[in-house]
């Protein structure tokens, strides 16, 4: 997991080459006016997913996490607090191959980070999170999904 402010965000372009398209599209559009939901950046291997979710307490969220694709979260309206907990921690989950996603309702964070807007949070598939615990009544957000490098599945 990384935190960061979004001036940042090239210097972690060396973690996976398609961060970059991700700081580009980010570059050339109003994330404030962009329309709710999936845009494609770069095919299957870059999206980002523009959301008006609503706010959970930290008992209300809910750890989930990925296998196949790299998660950079940004809140727009309000500042939005993850749970976190190392993938290897969690108890066993059912696993959704087609959405490429585990909900694991049951576990409890380990730790807390907060993001502010202008800030961002990277999630691996190693790292279970549970997003969205914010005050904010509806949050508007986006979730660009970006495809891990070889080797950087999570397996199991």
């Amino acid at each position: 997991m990384i935190i960061d402010k979004l001036e940042n965000l090239e210097k972690y372009y060396a973690l996976n080459p398609l961060f970059k398209e991700v700081a580009d599209f980010l570059k050339a559009n109003d994330m404030n006016t962009l329309s709710t939901g999936i845009h494609k950046i770069k095919g299957d291997d870059v999206y980002v997913n523009i959301q008006g979710a609503k706010g959970r307490t930290r008992d209300e969220a809910v750890v989930e996490y990925h296998r196949q694709m790299v998660d950079i979260q940004i809140p727009f309206s309000g500042t939005e607090t993850y749970g976190y907990i190392p993938v290897a921690d969690l108890p066993p989950a059912e696993f959704d191959e087609a959405g490429d996603c585990a909900l694991v309702p049951e576990a409890a964070p380990q730790s807390y980070v907060t993001c502010s807007p202008g800030m961002f949070a990277i999630f691996f598939p190693q790292d279970g999170h549970a997003p969205l615990i914010t005050d904010e009544s509806v949050l508007r957000k986006a979730i660009f999904k970006v495809k891990g490098l070889k080797g950087e599945e999570l397996k199991g």
